[in-house]
C-alpha cells in the first residue's frame, strides 16, 4: 500500500527545517537563493523571516574574529539575496539591519576598550614633573589698556624681561614682579591632588560656593596632565605591547541582537494590533483591501470592544481568492498550517463585525459614506512613498478627492531606504492570464496584456503611517530610516 505522506512543497516552511537539519551554510544559501526566484518565497514577512534565519547561521558559523571579514562576509550574502529577488525589498532591509548591528556592537566595545586603556595607562603611569601647564615666556608684555592684562599667565621673574617701544628690554625686579596678579593654572578634573588642597578648576555653578584659593598654596603634585591625555591615541597606545589590546568576540552579542529582530517579527503585528482602539470608533465605516493578516488583526484587536462596518475591496484579479478566505475564515486560500485552529485567525464575522464585500470598480461610488481607509503594505520607502497589492492607489486617489483619511499599516522591517528614482523598477507583474485566458487566442494575440501585481502609492496619498514603534506621518519616516539604518550600508 503506498504511503499517504505527501512530500511538502517547496516555501518557508521547508527551508527553516533545511537549516535545523544541519544542512551547510553555503546550500542553505543557494537554496534560498532559487526560492526567491522562483517565487517559492514571497511577500515581505516570509522574506524577512527566511533572510533572518540564514544570516543568524551565516554569523553563528564564521570562523575568526575579524569584525571587517565578518561584514564582509554577512554583505556578499545580502548581494547574492537581493540579486536574486530586487523587488522583496524586505530582504535587503535585514540585511541591513544586520550589518549596522555588528557596526555598532564593534564600536561600542572599541569605545569600551579605549576608556580601559587609557584608564589603565593613567595608573600605571610614573609619578613624573609635568611642565605641560608652563608656558614659554612672553616676548612682549600685553597693553596697560588690555582687559586680558591680568588674566595672561605671566614667567618666571628671573626671565621676565621688559620690552619698550624703542625695542630694548629691562629685567624687571623682584618685587615688582611678586606685585602682578597672576591666574592660577587650572586643572583637570582627573589629576590627583596631594594634600588637602581644593580643585582649581570649579563649575560655573559652584564658584559663589567654591572657597578662594590662597595666594601662598602651593601647586598639587600631577600623576598625569591633561596634555598627556589628549596625546594618548591609538597609535601610542600600540607601543605598550598585547596586553593593551583585548580579543574581541562580538559574535555572541550579534546573535543576541539578530535573535531579537526575530522576536521583533513574531510580534510587530501584535504590536501594531495594539493601537486600534486608538483610531477605530464605533459606528464607523472601514475600507480595506487585500487579505493582509495584519490589517485582519487590526480590525478584530478593535471588535473587542467597538462595533463598526467593514467595505472590503476584493482586489481582483491577482488577491480575490485570498481576500474571500480571508472573510469567511480569517486565513489565506490554502493555508494548511498548524495554526488554522488558532483563535486569532477566526473570520471578521465570527468576531460580529458586518463585512460588506465589493469590486474594484465600486470604490469610488462608496467612498463618500467611508470614515477612514486602513491598508495593507508590500514596503515603505524612505520618501513615504509604498508599494502596496494592486488598486491601492485607485483607492488611495478616490480617499484624498472625498477627504477620506487614509492609514497605512506596516512594520518598521518593512520600511527601506530606498528611494523610489524609477517607480516602474517597483511594480512586479504577474500572469497575463489572469486578465484574459490564454483561450481567448485571437484575441489575445492582437493586444499587449499586462497584469501588475502591485501599486506605487505617494506619500501625499498617505496621511498616517502605524508601525510597531507608533504612528508617524510620512514626512517623519526618514528619521526611522535614520535610526535603523547605517549610511555605509544603503548600498549594498
Amino acid at each position: 500500500m503506498p504511503s499517504a505522506a505527501v512530500a511538502s512543497a517547496p516555501g518557508i516552511s521547508t527551508f527553516l527545517k533545511s537549516l535545523k537539519g544541519g544542512t551547510p551554510v553555503d546550500n542553505s544559501i543557494e537554496h534560498l537563493v532559487s526560492l526567491l526566484k522562483r517565487r517559492q518565497i514571497r511577500n515581505s514577512r516570509p522574506c524577512a523571516i527566511a533572510t533572518t534565519q540564514l544570516l543568524l547561521r551565516v554569523v553563528a558559523e564564521f570562523k575568526g574574529r575579524d569584525v571587517a571579514k565578518l561584514i564582509e562576509r554577512v554583505r556578499h550574502v545580502g548581494q547574492k539575496l537581493t540579486a536574486a529577488q530586487p523587488r522583496e525589498m524586505a530582504v535587503g532591509n535585514i540585511v541591513r539591519r544586520v550589518l549596522g548591528l555588528i557596526r555598532e556592537v564593534n564600536e561600542d566595545k572599541e569605545e569600551d576598550e579605549d576608556i580601559s586603556a587609557i584608564s589603565d595607562f593613567a595608573v600605571a603611569a610614573p609619578h613624573q614633573p609635568s611642565d605641560s601647564l608652563s608656558r614659554p615666556t612672553l616676548s612682549s608684555h600685553m597693553s596697560t589698556f588690555s582687559p586680558l592684562k591680568h588674566g595672561a599667565t605671566m614667567p618666571a621673574p628671573a626671565t621676565l624681561q621688559h620690552f619698550d617701544s624703542s625695542g630694548s628690554s629691562d629685567s624687571v625686579g623682584q618685587d615688582q614682579a611678586e606685585n602682578i596678579p597672576r591666574r592660577p593654572a587650572m586643572y583637570s578634573a582627573q589629576s590627583s591632588y596631594t594634600g588637602s588642597s581644593a580643585p582649581l578648576a570649579t563649575s560655573l555653578f559652584g564658584l559663589l560656593s567654591h572657597p578662594e584659593t590662597p595666594s601662598g598654596a602651593s601647586t598639587p603634585s600631577l600623576q598625569q596632565s591633561p596634555g598627556a591625555k589628549a596625546s594618548l591615541t591609538a597609535r601610542n597606545l600600540a607601543g605598550f605591547g598585547e596586553d593593551f589590546v583585548k580579543a574581541r568576540d562580538i559574535k555572541a552579542e550579534v546573535i543576541d541582537g539578530i535573535r531579537e529582530m526575530l522576536d521583533e517579527l513574531d510580534q510587530v503585528d501584535d504590536q501594531i494590533a495594539e493601537k486600534a482602539l486608538e483610531h477605530i470608533h464605533s459606528n464607523e465605516i472601514i475600507l480595506t483591501h487585500t487579505s493582509s493578516m495584519t490589517v485582519q488583526k487590526f480590525l478584530l484587536t478593535a471588535a473587542r470592544k467597538r462595533k463598526f462596518t467593514v467595505v472590503h475591496v476584493e482586489a481582483y484579479p491577482n488577491e480575490h481568492q485570498d481576500t474571500h478566505a480571508t472573510i469567511m475564515t480569517g486565513r489565506k486560500a490554502g493555508a494548511t498550517d498548524d495554526a488554522d485552529s488558532d483563535p486569532r485567525f477566526k473570520s471578521l464575522t465570527a468576531a460580529g463585525i458586518t463585512v460588506i464585500l465589493i469590486p474594484d470598480s465600486a470604490v469610488f461610488a462608496i467612498m463618500s459614506r467611508v470614515n477612514k481607509v486602513i491598508l495593507g503594505t508590500h514596503s515603505v520607502l524612505a520618501n513615504g512613498g509604498l508599494v502596496a497589492a494592486v488598486g491601492a492607489r485607485t483607492i488611495a486617489s478616490a480617499a484624498k478627492v472625498h477627504k477620506t483619511p487614509v492609514v497605512v499599516l506596516s512594520g518598521v522591517y518593512k520600511l527601506s531606504p530606498v528611494y523610489p528614482f524609477d517607480t516602474d523598477e517597483l511594480i512586479e507583474h504577474g500572469n497575463a492570464s489572469n486578465v484574459i485566458p490564454f483561450e481567448d487566442g485571437d484575441f489575445v494575440e492582437k493586444i499587449e496584456v499586462m497584469n501588475p501585481l502591485y501599486d506605487y502609492v505617494p506619500a501625499d496619498l498617505v496621511d498616517l503611517y502605524i508601525t510597531n514603534l507608533g504612528g508617524h506621518a510620512p514626512s517623519y519616516l526618514y528619521r526611522i530610516v535614520a535610526d535603523h539604518y547605517r549610511v555605509e550600508d544603503i548600498n549594498l
